[in-house]
């Protein structure tokens, strides 16, 4: 079997067989095969797509590529949760502690930002100390003591997702469903967890741009989870405007520690709930969504989320003097405000732009391995819906460069558009799968 010949047919709209996509991936994973060739492969599945066995097979070969967890030992259920991406998506890190301070263990593998939407890890490593890197003995150990574990894909944990990951960031293979699919689960699967909530956005600041698209990666990752014997539940959730206010590594982290302590920004609260509501359904602790919900919000009012959230921090090596006072997080040397020149109703916010601005100012890697200035982002003070009067401040930029700034600015403002009638505001969720 020769890649070349596995490239060729793909690229001519072949269907791959399970022993061709095993060969590709075992042989990716021990350097056999170059980037450059995995990049053609990547390409060629983009463009010309995989049917259901094809995804099914990639998936099972990468979580297959290395160790597979069982955290039975550990406790009867364990439950996970995962985004398909988005901008100013903190959610984890109110969602996770909080169901873990419910009673419910939480193990979580995560990724780095791809594109224009941030990574959970990113947001994390902008603590001082913390380990994303834990070993599968550690993840386990620490499953057990504190009940919630979020670190990245270890060297034994699906290798070939981690190495096609950061190779999908660069190559502009980001947005295909069964690349997609294959990614998400493969961790879910390798990682061991019993039921898992899968939040797929959809929107100009998602990788699914319509509804149609959304509900097949949904319904996918559903399949796949059902064929392996996985719990799995996925909402579809809006992403036409950054969720949250907070675009930008540590802007994030001091969001999700203010949600923690009770602090509301209506659209972030309210999608945390829920997604917190429908992990502690699937996990058995609660009969009804509503209930989820109820139990998550008393959780967090009482302060046991937010010591769950310190706990997990400083068992993982973060200096908990940086939660403690977000203030000292990396904070960025320029900061410019905007406001508005006009007055209307905001008709819509280019999300994604939004997300690029953020990675233009190096909150996100634009090649491979590019460092990461965790003090810049955005704040946006805007909602779809509002109405907007002349001065009132729309953004503020966080930046470490002048020209980036000037930059950032400019596009920040044509991602912005107005209306003179009023706009309905957005939902946040549009659709339930199980």
């Amino acid at each position: 079997m020769r890649i070349i010949e596995i490239i060729e047919k793909k690229r001519d709209g072949h269907i791959l067989t399970a022993e061709e996509i095993e060969f590709f991936i075992h042989g990716y994973v021990d350097g056999d095969i170059p980037d450059y060739q995995a990049a053609a492969l990547l390409m060629a599945i983009l463009l010309c797509g995989m049917d259901d066995d094809e995804t099914g097979a990639l998936t099972l070969a990468m979580a297959h590529s290395g160790e597979m967890l069982t955290l039975q030992d550990i406790a009867p259920l364990v439950v996970d949760k995962h985004s398909t991406g988005g901008v100013g998506d903190k959610v984890s890190l109110v969602v996770t502690p909080t169901v873990a301070a419910c009673g419910l263990p939480v193990g979580k593998m995560s990724g780095r930002g791809l594109g224009f939407s941030g990574g959970t890890l990113d947001k994390l490593e902008s603590i001082p100390g913390y380990r994303s890197d834990l070993t599968v003995a550690e993840f386990k150990a620490q499953l057990q003591q504190v009940g919630l574990v979020l670190s990245g894909q270890s060297v034994n944990l699906a290798p070939a997702d981690g190495k096609l990951y950061a190779l999908r960031d660069v190559t502009g293979t980001v947005p295909s469903l069964p690349l997609i699919v294959s990614s998400i689960m493969s961790k879910k699967i390798a990682a061991g967890a019993d039921a898992i909530v899968l939040d797929v956005k959809v929107g100009t600041g998602a990788f699914m741009k319509t509804l149609d698209d959304a509900r097949a990666l949904a319904e996918g990752m559903v399949r796949i989870g059902k064929r392996v014997g996985r719990r799995v539940t996925a909402l579809i959730s809006d992403m036409n405007q950054p969720l949250g206010r907070a675009v930008g590594n540590a802007l994030e982290v001091r969001e999700a520690i203010a949600a923690l302590h009770g602090e509301e920004v209506v659209d972030f609260r309210e999608h945390c709930l829920v997604v917190a509501g429908e992990m502690l359904l699937l996990g058995g602790k609660v009969d009804t969504v509503e209930a989820g919900i109820d139990l998550a919000a008393q959780t967090i009012a009482s302060g046991a989320a937010w010591e769950k959230f310190r706990e997990w921090i400083a068992a993982q090596g973060g200096d908990v003097r940086y939660v403690d006072d977000p203030i000292r997080l990396p904070h960025a040397r320029i900061v410019e405000t905007v406001v508005a020149s006009r007055s209307g109703f905001l008709a819509h916010i280019q999300a994604d732009e939004i997300g690029m601005t953020v990675v233009s100012l190096g909150g996100g890697r634009e090649q491979k391995g590019d460092l990461i200035d965790y003090a810049v982002g955005v704040e946006i003070h805007v909602k779809v819906g509002d109405r907007v009067e002349v001065g009132q401040p729309l953004f503020t930029l966080y930046a470490n460069d002048e020209g980036k700034c000037a930059t950032a600015m400019q596009r920040l403002l044509r991602s912005l558009g107005f209306s003179e009638a009023p706009v309905v505001p957005l939902p946040l969720f549009y659709d339930r799968i199980q």
